[in-house]
């Protein structure tokens, strides 16, 4: 029991001295867009501050902009549906952008998209169509590098929760994030990050609730 205290204490102080080391702590309020740019060998960290909140995310190559995160091939490289620690998430080009170096959570969407006005209103009605959605944050975001809607390709949804039903469907239900939960990712080339903390209140991905995250860019690049 001592050995094991000791070890997680031991870790607490190596995560706070990695993150005391970071070029990048941000906190993204709930709802709100975010990006940065990551150097190839720093490591990106998502942390799910309070718990149960997808966090959607793109990529493109920092230098090549039509190069970015591709579900497909991050799906097929893999043989697995979701993204957790071992992940290669891999490009429109067939390239590694970023590996899952660790992972508290333990799953990942790549496969349910962002939402949007659009997907509000032909799921919950026509009262939403005006709420705020991940495909707009995106659309805001990826205007600073010069890119459009047409840009937008679906993406991967740290810390949200969407098995496979048998016939085949995919589902969204409660998260299984706990406060304090985090992925970390290794950059293997200079890549823009794109996040939006997702501001969903109709379905549970948020707990009905959208929190801040913090992310964090430490490491030489």
């Amino acid at each position: 029991m001592t050995d094991t205290v000791t070890t997680l204490f031991d870790q607490v102080v190596l995560d706070q001295v990695a993150l005391d080391q970071a070029v990048l702590d941000q906190v993204v309020p709930a709802q709100a867009p975010f990006s940065t740019l990551v150097r190839a060998g720093q490591t990106l960290r998502i942390e799910d501050i309070e718990g149960c909140q997808a966090v959607d995310t793109l990529f493109y190559r920092a230098d090549d902009l039509g190069e970015r995160y591709s579900s497909q091939d991050t799906v097929r490289a893999q043989g697995a549906a979701y993204v957790t620690t071992g992940t290669r998430v891999m490009s429109n080009e067939g390239r590694v952008m970023l590996t899952v170096t660790a992972d508290s959570c333990g799953r990942h969407d790549t496969s349910a998209g962002a939402c949007s006005c659009e997907s509000n209103t032909v799921r919950f009605g026509h009262a939403t169509k005006y709420l705020h959605a991940c495909r707009e944050n995106f659309a805001l975001e990826v205007a600073k590098y010069g890119l459009s809607k047409r840009d937008i390709v679906p993406n991967i949804n740290f810390f949200m929760n969407v098995p496979i039903e048998q016939d085949g469907g995919l589902a969204i239900v409660d998260g299984v994030s706990s406060p304090g939960d985090y992925v970390e990712l290794r950059a293997e080339m200079d890549v823009i990050c794109v996040i939006s903390n997702c501001p969903q209140i109709n379905n549970p991905c948020n707990g009905f609730n959208p929190t801040p995250i913090r992310v964090t860019v430490r490491g030489e690049g």
